[in-house]
């Protein structure tokens, strides 16, 4: 059996793209206040999470993401008012997309009775 079809943007800002992979470490570090904890939700390396964050700082002029370096406090991280901007943005467009789509996908996922 196939998978049902599903919705899958990215957007283009500039010369970059940033889509859902971007907006899911995005999400687990505003959740987690961590970058080290936002690549191991995702199963992803400490350093792919780093190049995926110079990928989305490089997007607009101000940076999504700042960090903290360790030390007796620990360090972090957190989403700046531009990267918490994207998100959501992010999040509106995939929603209005997924709410227009819907009927087409809909009927994409019906079988063709036709060729039974």
């Amino acid at each position: 059996m196939s998978e049902a079809p599903r919705l899958w943007f990215q957007i283009r800002i500039g010369e970059g793209r940033f889509g859902p992979g971007k907006a899911e470490l995005l999400t687990h570090i505003r959740d987690t206040g961590s970058i080290s904890a936002a690549a191991r939700r995702m199963g992803m390396s400490y350093r792919r999470a780093w190049t995926l964050l110079e990928a989305v700082n490089a997007l607009t002029d101000a940076p999504a993401v700042e960090t903290e370096r360790g030390g007796a406090r620990g360090g972090g991280a957190r989403l700046t008012p531009r990267g918490q901007a994207l998100l959501a943005a992010y999040e509106h467009l995939r929603l209005a997309l997924a709410s227009a789509a819907a009927p087409t996908l809909a009927a994409l996922d019906t079988p063709d009775k036709r060729h039974d």
